[in-house]
């Protein structure tokens, strides 16, 4: 499972948001929107966003603003993904 969090300078959604993950120990991947155009693109004209942060955890589960009901529910997502056995010959 791969969180991205597409922020902009300055946006206390978007620090809240990287900061309770960063608490939680859940890796994810930042993108500022302010310098990535395909990034603003992406969230903008594909996801139909317009407010940061946009949370993308996969195709079917983002959302956009500080939603700490949304947060606590990637997390838990991202811990049962972890405690879940991988399938044997995974990865072989």
């Amino acid at each position: 499972m791969t969180i991205t969090v597409y922020s902009k300078p300055g946006c206390f959604g978007c620090r809240k948001t990287a900061e309770k993950f960063t608490t939680q120990g859940i890796p994810f991947q930042e993108v500022d929107l302010t310098t990535t155009p395909a990034a603003l693109e992406y969230v903008s004209e594909e996801l139909g966003y317009s407010q940061a942060p946009v949370i993308v955890v996969d195709d079917h589960f983002h959302w956009s603003g500080l939603r700490p009901d949304m947060i606590e529910e990637a997390i838990a997502a991202f811990h049962t993904q972890a405690s879940t056995p991988a399938t044997a010959g995974a990865g072989e």
